[in-house]
């Protein structure tokens, strides 16, 4: 009877402590972030709660077992011990990342509301990122390292390891070389500004937008839903295209392919019509020329500008199917055609023989064939020239 009273009053009173000091934490940190609604860190230190009420319970009851009478948990007492030590460990580090989390967040939140540049924002969240996923791994191995030295042999084993740190670590050197490689490329990416979370970038052909950094790792979101998994080392040892460096604005070309007789001048006016009716155009600037010709066509270029990659993809699609639309309705002439015909008033070559079926173009001169031109006399056909030979010998 002693020994349940003994078991309910070492649980109870745990349970009723935990409780309490949650309850006074918790009471704290409302009546600061209603002190303080400036900054959310004492709202985002409220949702370490539950891993502060397991320290709590987990610390008092390693403190207090021993006191409890009961043959049953005696007989166990070390493998008790042990569990709440190793319950106490990962609890505590559950709640220093979350405690550092809060922290974290909360600096980036601050800094958030008073920087309007994206860029600047990309950067930061892109370091806080990593940051926390370095301190998460931090406080991950230094938990387990604790926790094996809560067991005899791993105790024992830490010894003879620490005597051959030098050739182990010489050998998992050279063994996760291409790791540690991604993992110093991952702090190179993240405090030298070379890539961040929500840059528009182009690598291997392929164009996206970069959707989550990690240590050893980057994903970019390519415009079709589809993820490419790349290693950061390749941002670091290959040149890729970053189209949010230096500003997010663009500039974007349109190519049309046209006859020699298409309308420079109306086609010009019709794209800054466009442009005008546009919600992507951003107004910087725009222009239209013949940037090259050949024999059968010219190169038209319609330059647009937006403020972001997407706009100018919207853009430059618009342009060119109001461009080809008009030319089709207004100007059918101008669009590019294989010349199979003499150009209109022009005499062919002597010896040109139309096509079966051919209709001269309006003011071109009908020119008779081979048969039936003036004061011209067939060819003998070959075999009679052939016999009047035979004869004449």
């Amino acid at each position: 009877m002693n020994s349940a009273l003994r078991v309910l009053s070492v649980l109870g009173g745990s349970i009723l402590l935990t409780l309490a000091a949650g309850w006074v934490v918790d009471l704290l940190l409302r009546r600061a972030d209603a002190r303080h609604p400036e900054t959310p860190l004492w709202n985002l230190l409220r949702r370490c709660r539950h891993a502060l009420l397991i320290v709590l319970f987990a610390a008092l009851l390693r403190g207090a077992y021993r006191q409890i009478a009961w043959p049953p948990l005696q007989d166990h007492a070390a493998a008790v011990g042990r569990v709440l030590s190793l319950t106490l460990i990962g609890a505590g580090a559950w709640l220093l990342v979350a405690v550092a989390s809060a922290v974290v967040e909360s600096g980036y939140a601050r800094y958030a509301t008073s920087t309007r540049d994206p860029a600047r924002l990309r950067r930061v969240r892109t370091q806080v990122t990593l940051i926390m996923r370095v301190v998460t791994v931090l406080v991950a191995v230094v938990a387990l390292a604790a926790m094996l030295v809560t067991f005899p042999s791993f105790r024992a084993l830490g010894t003879s390891v620490l005597a051959s740190a030098g050739i182990i670590g010489i050998v998992a050197g050279v063994a996760a070389q291409s790791t540690l490689g991604n993992l110093f490329a991952g702090f190179q990416i993240a405090f030298g500004d070379m890539v961040r979370i929500g840059d528009t970038v182009v690598v291997a052909g392929e164009w996206g937008v970069v959707e989550d950094i990690t240590l050893t790792f980057l994903a970019v979101r390519t415009w079709d839903e589809r993820r490419i998994t790349m290693p950061v080392s390749y941002f670091t040892t290959r040149p890729f295209e970053n189209w949010s460096r230096g500003g997010i604005q663009m500039t974007g070309t349109v190519f049309l392919h046209c006859d020699h007789r298409a309308p420079v001048d109306l086609m010009r006016d019709k794209a800054e019509e466009i442009l005008h009716t546009c919600k992507e155009w951003d107004g910087r600037g725009w222009d239209l020329a013949v940037t090259e010709t050949t024999p059968s066509t010219i190169v038209v270029r319609v330059i647009v500008t937006a403020k972001d990659p997407d706009d100018l993809w919207t853009l430059r699609c618009a342009v060119r199917e109001q461009l080809v639309a008009w030319l089709v309705e207004k100007h059918p002439d101008a669009l590019p055609r294989i010349v199979l015909d003499a150009a209109p008033g022009q005499t062919p070559a002597p010896g040109h023989t139309p096509a079966p079926g051919h209709t001269p173009a309006p003011g071109q001169t009908p020119v008779p064939g081979p048969s039936s031109a003036p004061g011209r006399t067939p060819a003998p056909d070959a075999t009679a020239a052939n016999g009047a030979a035979r004869a004449r010998k």
